[in-house]
């Protein structure tokens, strides 16, 4: 059932909308795949990427229009984030699956703890 066309329409337009938004919906795509389809983590991982670079690049177009995205701070930090990509996925490669499962969760942790205590600076 968890699988149907229209469940996964369903989490896939709520996951697109948070995207959107900026919150950053791969987090949950990925706990979704992994915990309730029971996916491998390295798949799961592969179809995350394939389906927030679409999303990614409209949500950027459309903050971009509105004066919102600041090309000359993105582009910078674009290319470092893609350096590491290419380092970090190929050292990923070489480590252990439950070493990277626990440091993904301990980020996580890490964020959402962030999120609750977080004061902005008035």
């Amino acid at each position: 059932m968890l699988e149907s066309f229209s469940v996964c329409l369903i989490v896939g337009t709520m996951l697109g909308f948070l995207s959107g938004l900026g919150v950053g919906g791969g987090s949950l795509l990925i706990l979704w795949l992994t915990l309730a389809l029971n996916m491998p983590a390295s798949a799961a991982r592969g179809i995350n990427l394939a389906f927030f670079l679409p999303a990614a690049l409209v949500s950027s177009l459309f903050r971009w229009k509105q004066g919102q995205l600041k090309l000359d701070l993105v582009i910078p930090g674009a290319v470092c984030g893609c350096i590491a990509a290419v380092l970090f996925t190929w050292l990923g490669q070489r480590m252990e699956v439950e070493l990277l499962k626990k440091g993904f969760g301990g980020l996580l942790l890490l964020t959402g703890l962030r999120e609750l205590f977080y004061k902005p600076k008035a």
